[in-house]
């Protein structure tokens, strides 16, 4: 069975609550208890969220020798962290990147992932399905 860790970076644990017209009004735990639901035969899937970016950092180095994909949603670190990237770069289990909302679309300064050059690929705009899509990705070995 695949080992599949999500990773949400800060802010994302107020989703349902936090600009329903970008973020949609399903909390993260309710859309994790979906994904559960529907992929729970074939990964053992875990969640983890931060808002701190060393916690995010830690958590990679943590599973990342280990795990058979991690889904990686930055938030907000994806325009800035260095670090994080670098993390990414650091470990061997392949990272996809996802993006609730398309960053391509809202402000100039979103356009830019410094995480993305680490990344096996990127996933934006397509709301939570994003996450979903990742994961059958990994699963497709």
């Amino acid at each position: 069975m695949k080992k599949i860790l999500i990773i949400n970076g800060p802010n994302l644990n107020l989703l349902g609550k936090r600009e329903p017209e970008i973020y949609g009004s399903t909390s993260f735990d309710e859309h994790f208890a979906e994904l559960v639901g529907s992929f729970g035969d074939h990964v053992n899937l875990t969640y983890f969220q931060s808002n701190h970016e060393g916690a995010i950092i830690d958590k990679l180095h943590e599973v990342g020798f280990e795990y058979d994909g991690i889904i990686l949603n930055a938030g907000a670190y994806t325009h800035t962290s260095y670090a994080i990237s670098d993390a990414i770069a650091g470990i061997s289990s392949p990272v996809i990147e996802v993006h609730i909302s398309n960053i391509h679309a809202r402000e100039a300064f979103r356009a830019t992932s410094i995480t993305a050059k680490n990344a096996i690929g990127c996933v934006a705009g397509l709301g939570l399905k994003g996450y979903a899509l990742a994961i059958s990705y990994f699963l497709e070995d």
